[in-house]
């Protein structure tokens, strides 16, 4: 395995993105276990991508205006329900027993929609892998594969990384309940804007 994909996939993982976005929402509001399940469901959520990509489904995407415009704009609403669930949260955090909070289920299915909900992505991973697989390799999809599973450990590891760091700092902002209320509206503001650059996003 080549130095340069494991850059390059560092990269693009280490990149902000929604993925990214939803963990760390999820470190700062429900602490590090919910972020690791929110890491999980990302995660999981790479894989129908990656399945497509080795399968060709991507190229069905690429070629397909109807595929794609599709997938987009379902991943456009579900962005903008993510921000409208981000805004309906009040009051400040507590770090009590008496929280209920989300089912693992739920921030695992969750993460899973931000990720399969995104075209792009498979398109990338059409684009992506093939670039690291040589045209004489005798065993590609298992080489494929593997290239897969290593960037999905990535994912999963950097996305870890940003959600401990974000609940690490929880207890700092948690009891003060405007910086609450400008950070669930930067996140749901985000999460618009995400929604607003996929929407005009091309083939």
């Amino acid at each position: 395995m080549s130095i340069e994909f494991l850059l390059t996939s560092l990269i693009v993982v280490a990149s902000p993105g929604t993925g990214v976005l939803y963990t760390l929402s999820a470190g700062l509001s429900r602490g590090a276990r919910a972020s690791i399940i929110a890491a999980v469901g990302c995660t999981l959520g790479i894989i129908p991508h990656m399945a497509a990509a080795i399968t060709g489904l991507a190229a069905l995407l690429h070629t397909s205006a109807l595929a794609f415009e599709t997938l987009k704009y379902l991943g456009v609403a579900y962005l903008l329900y993510m921000a409208w669930n981000t805004l309906k949260e009040s009051g400040s955090l507590n770090l009590g027993q008496d929280v209920a909070p989300r089912t693992t289920g739920k921030v695992i299915t969750s993460g899973i929609l931000i990720n399969i909900l995104n075209p792009k992505l498979s398109i990338f991973f059409f684009a992506f892998l093939p670039q690291f697989v040589s045209t004489t390799e005798p065993h590609a999809l298992s080489k494929m594969l593997e290239l897969s599973s290593v960037f999905m450990l990535l994912t999963f590891i950097v996305f870890v990384g940003y959600g401990i760091f974000a609940a690490s700092i929880r207890s700092h902002v948690v009891s003060r309940p405007m910086v609450l209320t400008w950070m669930r509206r930067t996140f749901a503001g985000a999460f618009v804007a995400l929604g607003a650059k996929l929407a005009l996003t091309e083939r």
